[in-house]
């Protein structure tokens, strides 16, 4: 089971940092660089919503020697042009191979929210795609197959310029069971690889009022009321989005 960080420089999604191990101190922020070194991992799995924090984790995971695999998390529409009530749109993991392949995905990155307010189409990815540097992953949460089946949404993938992973998970939500049966059977009626992951978001399963703490200080607003007992939050109940579940699930 592949264990997928995200940092905190996703705002509002994670109470992870990227911190030097030896700066950590006791009772502050995890570092997702101190976590992998004391479960004695070698490479590093970080998905964010932007390359903000990419210069930050590559030098630390050099100067660790960890293997740091890069990826962004992406929102995409099945159209190719802006549409009003848009029921199409979705998202993507595009990783990093080598160098190349994050310029590229800066190159990526930068179409999206600089032409197209931040939701591009596949007619971007297409226009700078390389299967030599990038890597497409399809997430199991807000994929386009968990809008499909949940919100009767009308996403529609093109994946003719490259061969997808499709990542599964388990964190014990009602949803995850049929949300991973569709999963498996596209993949086979399609003959993509699927791959066991875990969405990482925070240390132990004691955290998570921290971390929902953190979500409502990130998503404040206006004549909205939110409280840890009722943050009417879209898939908080469940603790299992933590690293002491991925360690359990692969002792």
């Amino acid at each position: 089971m592949l264990p997928i960080f995200k940092s905190h420089y996703s705002i509002g999604k994670s109470i992870l940092t990227l911190a030097d191990p030896e700066n950590v101190s006791e009772g502050g922020s995890d570092s997702i660089f101190k976590l992998s070194i004391d479960a004695g991992l070698d490479k590093l799995i970080l998905v964010d919503d932007s390359p903000t924090g990419f210069l930050e984790a590559r030098k630390r995971s050099f100067d660790l020697n960890i293997n740091l695999i890069f990826g962004v998390r992406l929102k995409l529409s099945s159209f190719t042009e802006p549409q009003e009530d848009d029921q199409s749109i979705h998202k993507v993991i595009v990783f990093a191979k080598n160098d190349n392949g994050c310029k590229l995905l800066n190159k990526i990155y930068s179409s999206f929210f600089c032409d197209h307010n931040g939701i591009g189409n596949y007619s971007v990815l297409k226009k700078f795609w390389s299967n030599d540097d990038l890597m497409l992953a399809v997430p199991f949460y807000d994929s386009f197959l968990y809008y499909n089946s949940f919100y009767f949404a009308n996403c529609i993938p093109d994946f003719s310029f490259t061969d997808p992973v499709f990542l599964i998970e388990d964190n014990k939500l009602p949803t995850d069971l049929i949300l991973g049966e569709s999963v498996k059977k596209y993949c086979n009626e399609n003959s993509f690889k699927l791959e066991p992951a875990k969405s990482i978001y925070y240390n132990k399963r004691s955290d998570i009022e921290a971390f929902q703490t953190y979500k409502c200080i990130c998503n404040r607003s206006f004549g909205r009321k939110q409280s840890l007992s009722n943050p009417g939050f879209d898939g908080l109940g469940s603790r299992e989005f933590c690293f002491e579940s991925w360690r359990e699930n692969n002792e």
